[in-house]
C-alpha cells in the first residue's frame, strides 16, 4: 500500500532551561489540531520513560542518570544507586519500566549496556526498590536479573525496550550488535525477544525451555535491532517496531517460538549498498505487517487509548530518528491502514514517546540537549 506521508510546518523548538515552559506551538494533522510545548529540557539523549502513580515521570539519559520530571515539570538531581553503564556508541542507560505492582513493591526496571571487562558489554536488565527520603531519591537493592549472553565489544545495536506482559511476565527486547547471523541461532540471546518472570526465572511455557541447546530466555529470534515495544490494548499482544539497515525497518507481533528473518529475509540493503538477504520470503521465516523503503528509523511505541485526541484511539505511534517525526499509524486488526508523518519540521529525532495519564502525549527527544514535549489538543 502506497504510503501516505503529511507534512506540516513546526518551527524549531529551540532549548531552554530545565524548569521552565514555552509557550505552545499549534501544528494541524488530518484528525487533530495539536499543541506541543517544551515542559524540560537540559537532558543528555534521553531515552526511556515512565509515569510515577502519582504523576511524575522517571526519565533515563544514556550517559548513565535516572532523572525524575516533578509536576511543576522540573528535573530532579540524579536517582542515586543507577547500575554503571558503558556509555559508549549507542550504549547507556536505555529504558525504564515501572513493576505492575509497583504502589506495593517500588521496583523500579531498568535496561542498559552493561560493561562487561575484556568481553565488552551486553544488554542487561537490573531492576531496584525506588526509595524517596529527605528529599533524595534513590534505588536500593539493585540486582541484575538477565544478561544478554555472550557479551560482545563495540557499541552497536543494544535494543532495548522492557514491557510487562498481562502474565506478569517480562519481555525485553535486544539487538544483534551488527552481528547480523548470530540472530538466527538459538544458542545466545543476541537478535532476540526475551520473556523473563520479574526476578529473571524462565517462565516454564516459553517456547524452547526444552530445547538443550537454545537459550530458555528466548521468545523468538530473527530481530535486528528493537527498539520500540508495547501490548496491544485489546488483544495484549506484544508489537514491535525495529530497525532495518538501509531499508526494511519493520513492525512485527512476535510470537512464540517464530523466527523474523533477520539476516536472511528483509527488505533492505547494506550501509555500503551490497545486498545483506537471500531473499524477501522464506518458508518458516514470518513477514512484518509493515516495513519502511526508505528506512525511518523507529524508535519508541505507544498505542493511543485516551480521551484527549479521540480520532487516534486504537493508533499506533512511534518515534523517527531519521526523519525527525512522529509516525501516527492506523491499524485495522493486525494489518497496515496507513500512516500519518507528524512535526516533521522540528527538527527533533524522536527516541520514545508515550501516553500520560491524562491523555497527553509525551516525547524524547535526542540529543545532547534533549528535550521532553507534550502534546495536547489545540485550543
Amino acid at each position: 500500500m502506497k504510503k501516505i506521508r503529511t507534512l506540516f510546518l513546526l518551527p524549531l523548538l529551540f532549548a531552554v532551561p530545565a524548569s521552565a515552559q514555552t509557550e505552545a506551538t499549534v501544528v494541524k494533522s488530518e484528525k487533530a489540531q495539536i499543541s506541543v510545548e517544551v515542559i524540560a529540557s537540559g537532558l543528555q539523549n534521553p531515552w526511556g520513560l515512565a509515569f510515577l502513580p502519582d504523576g511524575r515521570a522517571l526519565v533515563t539519559e544514556r550517559p548513565g542518570r535516572l532523572r525524575i520530571i516533578g509536576k511543576d515539570n522540573k528535573l530532579s538531581d540524579p536517582v542515586a544507586g543507577v547500575p554503571e553503564v558503558a556509555a559508549v556508541g549507542q550504549g547507556g542507560l536505555l529504558d525504564v519500566a515501572l513493576s505492575p505492582n509497583f504502589v506495593k513493591d517500588n521496583l523500579v526496571f531498568l535496561s542498559f549496556a552493561e560493561p562487561r571487562g575484556a568481553n565488552g558489554s551486553s544488554t542487561s536488565v537490573a531492576r531496584g526498590k525506588f526509595v524517596e527520603k529527605d528529599g533524595k531519591a534513590s534505588l536500593e537493592d539493585v540486582k541484575v536479573i538477565f544478561r544478554q549472553e555472550p557479551a560482545r565489544p563495540g557499541g552497536f545495536h543494544f535494543g532495548s525496550r522492557l514491557v510487562f506482559a498481562r502474565d506478569g511476565n517480562l519481555f525485553i527486547t535486544t539487538g544483534e550488535r551488527n552481528l547480523k547471523t548470530p540472530a538466527q541461532e538459538l544458542s545466545n540471546h543476541i537478535g532476540k525477544i526475551i520473556r523473563v518472570t520479574p526476578d529473571g526465572g524462565v517462565p516454564m511455557d516459553n517456547p524452547f525451555v526444552k530445547n538443550k541447546d537454545a537459550k530458555p530466555e528466548i521468545w523468538s529470534y530473527g530481530h535486528r535491532n528493537v527498539q520500540g515495544a508495547v501490548l496491544h490494548p485489546q488483544t495484549g499482544k506484544l508489537w514491535i517496531v525495529e530497525h532495518g539497515p538501509r531499508g526494511g525497518d519493520e513492525i512485527n507481533i512476535p510470537e512464540a517460538g517464530k523466527n523474523y528473518g533477520w539476516p536472511v529475509i528483509g527488505y533492505g540493503i547494506d550501509y555500503s549498498g551490497a545486498k545483506i538477504h537471500e531473499n524477501t520470503h522464506k518458508e518458516g521465516m514470518e513477514q512484518p505487517i509493515h516495513y519502511w523503503t526508505p528506512s525511518i528509523a523507529p524508535s519508541g511505541a505507544m498505542f493511543y487509548t485516551g480521551d484527549l485526541f479521540p480520532g487516534w484511539k486504537g493508533n499506533l505511534f512511534t518515534g523517527s530518528l531519521v526523519f525527525t517525526s512522529l509516525y501516527r499509524i492506523e491499524v485495522n486488526g493486525e494489518k497496515f491502514v496507513k500512516e500519518e508523518a507528524l512535526l516533521e519540521a522540528g527538527g527533533d529525532r524522536i527516541r520514545d514517546v508515550r501516553q500520560a495519564p491524562d491523555g497527553a502525549i509525551w516525547l524524547l527527544t535526542d540529543a545532547r540537549n534533549g528535550k521532553v514535549l507534550r502534546l495536547t489538543p489545540a485550543k
